[in-house]
């Protein structure tokens, strides 16, 4: 699972908001959440952008850790 949900409850955005902010479904948004579905690059970066200008300061490790290996 990502720490979508926390970063972007942070930022205090509602699912909707930032599937609007970046040209998302809600539910594509609840499904990258729970881990369910992964976004593409595009999307990922769309997502830190629509973040970050919400006065964050998040990268895409920050919303999807990588693997440990």
């Amino acid at each position: 699972m990502s720490s979508m949900k926390t970063i972007r409850e942070k930022a205090g955005m509602t699912q909707a908001e930032l599937a609007v902010a970046v040209g998302l479904t809600q539910g594509a948004i609840a499904h990258y959440e729970v881990g369910r579905r992964k976004p593409g690059l595009d999307e990922c970066r769309r997502i830190v952008d629509a973040l970050n200008k919400q006065g964050l300061a998040v990268t895409i490790d920050d919303l999807f850790p990588p693997k440990a290996a």
